[in-house]
């Protein structure tokens, strides 16, 4: 299943992929602006075709959301996060994951952007396989979560027990 979704993503026209991307963005701002304010955003750096939320991050920097990206500090636990400004020095962490050169390090967001490899029409969320978000997730308390996928990538597959439902998913459509 991970290796037709991650076809399909290739697979995409860029244009194409631009515009779904802008979508999302617009959705996800949407979403953000019809809540009260948390104090920090979780968000994440574009790998492997996900949804490029760039545009829409320099957007909630410009009117003072502080962002915060995640940070891989050990195999099989949780992510940590580290403050994040666009445009700030980036470096490669050990996953090969941009991360800011400088590392502040901020408690868990209290809200999360998760990127989906695929999604079900319950929310629980299929990913690359590493657990890092699951692993996130488990702790409490647990933050709002916010699937971030293309609407094609809703697939069917059975949870397992350590699967934790998404809060919300927004795609393009």
């Amino acid at each position: 299943m991970r290796a037709t979704l991650k076809a399909a993503r290739r697979a995409l026209d860029p244009l194409e992929k631009a515009r779904r991307d802008a979508l999302i963005g617009a959705r996800v701002l949407a979403w953000w602006g019809a809540r009260e304010a948390d104090p920090v955003l979780g968000v994440y750096w574009p790998l492997r075709g996900e949804p490029d939320l760039q545009p829409l991050y320099l957007e909630l920097a410009r009117a003072g959301v502080p962002l915060a990206l995640p940070l891989v500090v050990a195999p099989d636990c949780a992510l940590a996060f580290v403050e994040w400004v666009p445009g700030e020095a980036m470096v490669s962490d050990r996953m090969g994951v941009a991360v800011p050169a400088e590392q502040r390090m901020v408690d868990r967001p209290g809200v999360l952007l998760v990127p989906c490899l695929g999604f079900t029409a319950k929310r629980y969320r299929l990913g690359y396989g590493g657990g890092y978000y699951d692993r996130t997730l488990e702790e409490a308390p647990r933050p709002v979560t916010v699937g971030i996928a293309y609407a094609q990538d809703q697939v069917a597959f059975a949870g397992e027990r350590h699967d934790v439902a998404l809060d919300w998913v927004i795609t393009e459509g």
